[in-house]
């Protein structure tokens, strides 16, 4: 029997079986976009050590000495600073061309069609990306989960927002689902310390027992519950209702620029790209700034206390090497393995507190959108804190560096950071269904999220990491910049927030 197509229930009554398995796809989808984009900050540093070593040594071997070459390609290196740059910033081209290609596909062919095959694609690159055995390699692996992710986010807005009618019971769904997201970033943290404790257990890979290839892999997961329920999901009742009468319209990128929509379309673009800054500006480089960065030994630079922790981890494993008479080059692999491994896990306890943090926040959004009828009021309740409160943090941390007694500061600051912030992302799954009609939804929701969220938005990231190189790891640096950057972004959409453009009537356009 065909499932139904529409899972709407009458104001107070309970959801239907197909209606709660529409929610735990779309929520497992939310959950692991976010999963996927927070696992390169915190893999980045050991992944580009590992598959850069190879090139250290033809460096080596081609005459240069060792401590430069190792230098190169160490955090703050000139090697190091380009890949950095490209592997945050070339996903997200690629994630929001494509994407903006994908939220076309979305109102042409149906929502639930490329929402399935969105979410296959980026869990099943994810996986492939951790047996990456060059920085290419891996560089092509991420542009896939990026294009996977941006597509998702798109097709599983529009898909609910026209599957759930009523107006209140909408904006709990978009809320409350959508606040799986940070689920997403507590389950990347935590499976990143599983996978740095229990690295040395798990099946080899290459060779080795690299934590950050462990994490990566972990991303297949969201296909396995997908195949399982993707049959008993319906179509979007109001783009299949449009479809069979013969009045759905083309999508058109240009329709995005008529006069009626050019105000909305450019607003929500650049105020989506504001919150999407203060992250990758600033919260995503955490893992770098309080993270040991190697040079030639377990630890030189980052937080104190993390910095104690690899250094111990590093000589326990180096003397465990040496006893078991291992070869130099495995001792010195062990060692930076050890060290690498134990830095991660402590960096992720930390980021812990910050996807803590998004969570509340989106439980708050979804909460206050039911309360608060005014949409520009919805989105100040946490741009203008954000405003205050994320760029003093960081520029807090620079000078916090050398004190072991200030994490437990950091992480109760990252979590109210996480809070200001995520929480902005679900305000824009709930408002943007409101401001485009059905044969554009997809469209407009895609050139927003896509090329403003993750292209403007997270160059962000590639700013600070340019303007923060130096010639030796400077983790204050980069807090400070990071600092900036994300006051600047924050600032540009707290500024225009006036001008967004308010939903005229309580349902979504027809």
């Amino acid at each position: 029997m065909a499932p139904p197509t529409h899972p709407t229930a009458p104001a107070g009554a309970g959801l239907s079986r197909t209606a709660w398995l529409i929610c735990i796809i779309a929520a497992i989808g939310f959950a692991f976009d976010i999963y996927e984009l927070l696992m390169l900050p915190l893999i980045i540093k050991p992944a580009v050590a590992a598959l850069s070593a190879p090139l250290v040594e033809s460096l080596v071997a081609g005459g240069m000495e060792r401590a430069r070459a190792v230098a190169l390609w160490s955090p703050g290196g000139d090697e190091y600073v380009r890949w950095a740059r490209t592997l945050f910033f070339v996903p997200a081209i690629a994630g929001g061309v494509f994407g903006l290609l994908g939220g076309y596909l979305t109102d042409l062919l149906g929502r639930r069609r490329v929402l399935t095959f969105s979410i296959l694609l980026y869990a099943f690159a994810a996986c492939a990306a951790g047996f990456a055995t060059s920085l290419p390699q891996l560089l092509f692996y991420r542009c896939l989960v990026f294009i996977g992710v941006c597509v998702e986010f798109v097709a599983a807005v529009a898909w609910l927002a026209e599957l759930f009618t009523e107006p209140k019971q909408r904006e709990k769904i978009l809320g409350y689902t959508q606040a799986f997201s940070s689920f997403g970033g507590l389950m990347v943290a935590g499976a990143n310390i599983v996978a740095a404790k229990w690295a040395a257990e798990l099946p080899a890979i290459h060779g080795n027992h690299e934590a950050w290839r462990y994490t990566l892999i972990s991303g297949v997961f969201p296909a396995l519950p997908l195949i399982l329920i993707r049959p008993f999901l319906p179509e979007s009742p109001a783009w299949q209702r449009k479809r069979e009468a013969g009045t759905l319209k083309r999508p058109s990128l240009a329709a995005l620029f008529a006069p009626e929509l050019r105000k909305t379309t450019v607003l929500t673009t650049i105020i989506f790209a504001s919150s999407y800054g203060i992250a990758f500006g600033a919260i995503q480089q955490l893992p770098q700034i309080l993270g040991a960065q190697r040079v030639g030994t377990p630890a030189e630079a980052g937080h104190v206390a993390v910095l104690a922790v690899a250094k111990e981890k590093g000589k326990a494993a180096l003397e465990a090497a040496k006893a078991a008479k291992k070869p130099e080059p495995v001792v010195q692999r062990e060692m930076r393995q050890a060290a690498g491994n134990a830095s991660d896990q402590m960096v992720a306890g930390v980021t812990l507190w910050q996807e803590i943090g998004g969570l509340v926040g989106r439980f708050i959004l979804a909460a206050a959108a039911v309360v608060i009828v005014s949409r520009r009021t919805l989105l100040r309740v946490f741009q203008i804190p954000a405003l205050l409160f994320v760029p003093l943090l960081f520029w807090w941390i620079s000078g916090q560096l050398g004190n072991p007694d200030s994490l437990g500061w950091i992480k109760i600051g990252i979590f109210i950071a996480g809070l200001l912030t995520i929480a902005q992302f679900s305000f824009w799954g709930n408002y943007i269904p409101l401001v485009f009609p059905v044969h554009l939804r997809g469209t407009g929701e895609s050139f927003a999220a896509n090329i403003g969220g993750r292209v403007i938005g997270t160059a962000a990231a590639w700013i600070t990491l340019t303007l923060s190189s130096s010639d030796k790891p400077d983790p204050a640096r980069v807090a400070i910049v990071g600092a900036c950057v994300a006051g600047a972004y924050v600032l540009v959409g707290a500024l225009l927030t006036q001008f967004l453009p308010e939903p005229k009537a309580e349902d979504i356009k027809e």
